[in-house]
């Protein structure tokens, strides 16, 4: 299948999943620093202190990123870089990013930015964190000195990654920083991040008058009832609320969905959080909208879930996290998504996959890695040739990386990381990302 000339094709990693360098520069601690220091949080208590050392190897990976040919390369700025402390401005780290914009663009590689990706500075946490309806305007502060520095040199912006996970897994389910479980304040700190992303969008269009395209990046699953009976298709139906439209509604129809709002009210008391305006603000129109896209979920009635519903099993094949392998429920994700939600340009700024890899004789032969890729961006191409408008595709990730509450456990790059020697070694997936990008045109291979 081919691809067009203009269609953009990059890999894509984060800030405290690569970078290191956790007390240099001028950083501060995030809530990751604390989250990763808290025992039984993490992967054998692995933290991001060195990751793939980035922040001094960045030269380096930006020359694989070359020699892989792709388009683009989205990273995140690490908001404790530039604001260590309440109010304190960063000169040094908004450095270290002007300097990977600037290397980047000299070869050609278009920087595609992430504000945040959940790296939320410590002060700011203790302050009340995304519960706290300040942050929005803190948010604010950051971002202006970014799009005052960047703005030139950055291709596109992201406002925020996942808001589901910083959320829901960071607020509610306590499986991520800064590890809360208690669903009102999940339920406010998504709306004051969905917040601050319409407001930075009117900042960047309003008072910097600018042309560099801005979006946001949700993550989507979409989500299959067991059987057709009554109640799995309510458990289906309570899932995509809570995975998707919880997050789509806001930002593409005005409003939250009315049905989670019963459904949530249960524990949250009050919606008096949400100020008139709001909702105009967080609907905002963007230029892009960007979807992180790794499986589906399948789900069946349980009464003893809140929310009426469980994961279900599934038979189908599965990559190094036990998530579904589903090519053919993407397309009709996407298919639903332009019926139901939105126009706006799609770019897929996160798909990929984990798997245990192993180095023999200076290799690694991820062939399960190369037949996902395969069959993704296969499908990406018959979504084009429907009419779909998806210009761009984002690999998660180009490094081996710290992969959160699973630590160096799963590996998700296109590049092996060996994290005693800090050694980059090519996988055969980044040999094939390279010819798919310079030939523009992928084939699903035989028998899958």
């Amino acid at each position: 299948m081919n691809f067009s000339k203009d269609f953009v094709f990059g890999t894509a990693t984060s800030s405290y999943q690569i970078e290191g360098a956790h007390n240099e520069g001028g950083r501060s601690p995030s809530i990751w620093d604390v989250f990763c220091n808290t025992p039984g949080k993490v992967h054998e208590q692995h933290n991001g202190n060195i990751a793939c050392d980035h922040y001094h190897r960045f030269e380096e990976d930006i020359q694989i990123l070359k020699s892989l040919g792709v388009d683009a390369y989205r990273f995140s700025i690490s908001w404790s870089r530039i604001f260590p402390y309440k109010g304190q401005y960063n000169p040094e780290g908004m450095a270290f990013y002007k300097n990977i914009a600037k290397r980047l663009r000299e070869e050609g590689i278009m920087p595609a930015v992430t504000l945040y990706h959940w790296d939320l500075p410590v002060w700011a946490y203790e302050e009340g964190g995304w519960i706290n309806r300040d942050i929005v305007q803190w948010f604010l502060d950051y971002a202006e000195v970014c799009f005052t520095e960047l703005d030139g040199l950055v291709d596109s912006w992201i406002t925020h990654n996942e808001p589901w996970c910083a959320g829901f897994l960071g607020y509610h389910q306590g499986v991520h920083a800064p590890g809360h479980t208690n669903l009102e304040e999940a339920v406010k700190a998504v709306h004051h991040i969905l917040l601050s992303h319409g407001e930075a969008v009117k900042m960047l269009k309003n008072m910097f008058s600018s042309s560099t395209p801005i979006g946001i990046t949700l993550n989507l699953s979409p989500i299959y009832a067991k059987t057709d009976s009554a109640n799995d298709q309510l458990a289906a139906n309570n899932a995509d609320g809570y995975s998707n439209r919880w997050f789509l509604d806001p930002i593409f129809k005005g409003h939250y969905p009315a049905d989670m709002m019963n459904l949530f009210s249960k524990y949250v008391h009050s919606y008096d959080f949400i100020k008139q305006g709001d909702l105009e603000t967080i609907s905002v129109p963007c230029d892009f909208f960007g979807i992180n896209y790794y499986s589906r979920g399948i789900v069946e009635f349980s009464a003893a879930n809140d929310f009426l519903h469980k994961a279900a099993y599934s038979d189908y094949e599965k990559t190094g996290m036990g998530w579904d392998i589903a090519p053919e429920e993407f397309k009709e994700l996407i298919i639903r998504l332009r019926k139901e939600y939105t126009d706006l340009p799609i770019y897929i700024t996160e798909n990929g996959a984990s798997y245990d890899d192993k180095v023999e004789e200076g290799k690694v032969h991820d062939t399960l890695r190369i037949s996902y890729l395969e069959k993704h961006l296969q499908a990406v191409s018959d979504l084009n040739h429907l009419g779909m408008n998806i210009q761009g595709y984002f690999l998660w990730s180009l490094l081996d990386n710290f992969e959160w509450s699973f630590g160096y456990d799963k590996r998700f790059g296109i590049i092996y990381v060996d994290f005693e020697t800090q050694d980059r070694i090519w996988k055969d997936s980044a040999h094939r990302y390279k010819s798919i990008i310079k030939q523009r045109e992928t084939a699903v291979p035989l028998g899958s």
